[in-house]
C-alpha cells in the first residue's frame, strides 16, 4: 500500500475519535484536502490502467528516497513482493518503472510539496509559533549528480576542476518552518554562473513570505535591497550583519534602544544591482530604518524596531534557532541521501530533488502529529527515528496508527546550545590516488600498459 494511501486512510479513520475529544487544532484530513485533491487531478496526466500509474510512481520514488537503498531494482522488487494484485504479472525489470518516473509531472511533485508545507504550516498549534508570528528559516546548499554530458550543460561542474575530472552540481534554496521542519518552498538552479547565487533563488520564492512572518538567515542576505523588499511586503527579517557592513557599524550613532541596541537608517547604494531593472531601482526607498543589535561576537539587523516588544535577549535567543536549518539540510542530504543524486538526467535530476523535499515533508508531517498528541513540540523529536519507523511500518504493509506516532514521541532529541563541531574527519579515506584524468582515458592507459605498482 502507497504512503499516500496510508496517510489518506489513517487520517481518515484513526483520528476521527481523537479530533472529537479535544478542542485542540489537530493535523487531521492534511493530505485528503480539497486543495490536494485539486492538485492531483489537475496534474495526473491521462493514463491506461497499469501497473504503475502516476501515484503509485510518486509512492515508490519517495519511498526510494526514504531507503537506504536508493536502486529502482529495489523499488520494483518492493511493490511486487507488497503488491497481490500484479504479483503474477509483474517484471522485476526497472525498465517500465523508470519510464512511468519520467512521465511522472514535475508540477504534481513541487506543488504537492508546498501545499502539504502549507497546510501542515496552517494547523499548528498557536503556542507552536514565536510571539503570535510564523517564523521561516532560510538557507542554501548543493549536491552533486552522476556525470553526464546533458546534466553538465545545465549544471556545470566548477570551473577550478578540469573537464571531465568533476561532477555536476547544483545549488539548491529551502525556506522551512521553525515549528514543523517542513519545507514550505524551494527553488533549484545551476551552482555557478548568473543568476546562481542564493540571493537569486531567494527572489524566486518571495511570495512564500506572508505579512507579519518573520525570516531568519544567516549574514549573506542582509543586504540593502533585499531588508527593503521585505519592509515593502510587511515581512520582518532577522539576519547576521552583512560582513561589510560590521566593521563600520557604530552603536553611537541612530536612536539608542539600549546597550548595544540602536535603529540605524540605511542609505541606499548608488549603484545598480545588475539583476535589477532600471525602473526597480528607482522605485527602491531612498533609505530604510533597521535595529542593529550586538550579541556576543555577533551583530545582528531585524525589522523588530520595538525594544518593549521584542527584547535584545528575545531576539538573541530566536536566532540560536536558525541552526535548525542546518540540521534539516543535513538531515536530507545525509539522512535521506540527497546529497549525491542518482538520475542521469537533468530533467529527472530536478524531479529527483523535489520527491526528497516531498519526503521531507510527509515524515515532518508524521512527526508534527506525533508531537500534537503527545503534547511536544516537532523539533524536540528525532528526523531519523521517524524515518526508520516509517520505513519497517511500509515494509510490514501496516496502517498508521497510534502505535506508531508513540514510537516516534518517545525518543527525544537533546538541546545542545551554543554547540560547535570541526570541520574536519577523524575516519582517513582509503589511500587511492586522485583521478587526474577521464576516466575512459585512464582505462585505456591500464590496458596499455598495465596498472601501476604499489608504492611502498
Amino acid at each position: 500500500m502507497s504512503i499516500i494511501t496510508q496517510i489518506h486512510d489513517s487520517q481518515k479513520n484513526k483520528f476521527r475519535h481523537f479530533i472529537k475529544n479535544t478542542d485542540a487544532t489537530s493535523f487531521l484530513d492534511v493530505l485528503s484536502n480539497k486543495e490536494l485533491a485539486q492538485t492531483i487531478e489537475t496534474h495526473i496526466p491521462e493514463h491506461r490502467d497499469r501497473i504503475y500509474p502516476p501515484l503509485k510512481t510518486l509512492s515508490m520514488f519517495m519511498a526510494q528516497a526514504l531507503n537506504e537503498d536508493r536502486s529502482c531494482s529495489k523499488a520494483v522488487t518492493d511493490m511486487i513482493i507488497q503488491t497481490q494484485e500484479h504479483k503474477l504479472k509483474a517484471s522485476p525489470n526497472t525498465c517500465s518503472y523508470c519510464l512511468a518516473r519520467q512521465k511522472l509531472p514535475l508540477p504534481l511533485v513541487t506543488e504537492l510539496t508546498t501545499e502539504i508545507g502549507e497546510l501542515v504550516n496552517d494547523k499548528i498549534p498557536s503556542h507552536w509559533n514565536w510571539k503570535g508570528h510564523r517564523v521561516c528559516l532560510i538557507d542554501g546548499s548543493s549536491l552533486t549528480m552522476p556525470d553526464t554530458e546533458r546534466s553538465q550543460r545545465v549544471f556545470p561542474q566548477q570551473g577550478a576542476q578540469k573537464p571531465g575530472l568533476g561532477f555536476p552540481i547544483s545549488r539548491f534554496l529551502v525556506v522551512t518552518c521553525l515549528a514543523t521542519g517542513v519545507i514550505l518552498n524551494a527553488a533549484v538552479g545551476p551552482f555557478k554562473g548568473k543568476g546562481s547565487d542564493e540571493q537569486s533563488l531567494l527572489r524566486k520564492v518571495l511570495d512564500t513570505f506572508r505579512p507579519g512572518d518573520i525570516v531568519l538567515g544567516d549574514a549573506f542576505y542582509g543586504t540593502y535591497f533585499l531588508l527593503a523588499e521585505m519592509i515593502k511586503r510587511g515581512v520582518n527579517v532577522l539576519f547576521e550583519q552583512l560582513g561589510s557592513r560590521k566593521l563600520t557599524t557604530d552603536f553611537s550613532k541612530g536612536i539608542a534602544l539600549g546597550k548595544k541596541d540602536h535603529l540605524i537608517e540605511i542609505p541606499k547604494s548608488k549603484k545598480k544591482p545588475d539583476w535589477m531593472t532600471q525602473e526597480q531601482f528607482d522605485e527602491a526607498p531612498e533609505k530604510i530604518l533597521i535595529r542593529e543589535i550586538k550579541s556576543g561576537n555577533k551583530i545582528l539587523i531585524t525589522t523588530l524596531l520595538s525594544a518593549k516588544d521584542y527584547p535584545k535577549k528575545a531576539l538573541r535567543n530566536l536566532y540560536k534557532e536558525r541552526w535548525h536549518v542546518e540540521v534539516d539540510l543535513r538531515h536530507m542530504k545525509e539522512t535521506l541521501g540527497m546529497n549525491i543524486l542518482s538520475c542521469k538526467s537533468p530533467e529527472m535530476c530536478i524531479k529527483e530533488i523535489w520527491v526528497y523535499f516531498l519526503a521531507n515533508n510527509i515524515i515532518r508531517l508524521l512527526i508534527s502529529q506525533a508531537a500534537f498528541i503527545h503534547d511536544l513540540r516537532p523539533r524536540q523529536l528525532s528526523f531519523k527515528l521517524a524515518v526508520q519507523i516509517w520505513n519497517t511500518y511500509s515494509l510490514l504493509n501496516k496502517l498508521i496508527d497510534d502505535e506508531l506516532f508513540a514510537l516516534i514521541a518517545k525518543r527525544k532529541v537533546g538541546t545542545r546550545p551554543g554547540r560547535i563541531e570541526p570541520r574536519a574527519v577523524k575516519r582517513r579515506p582509503k589511500a587511492y590516488k586522485l583521478l587526474m584524468i577521464p576516466r575512459n582515458e585512464a582505462r585505456k592507459d591500464i590496458l596499455k600498459n598495465g596498472h601501476p605498482k604499489k608504492v611502498k
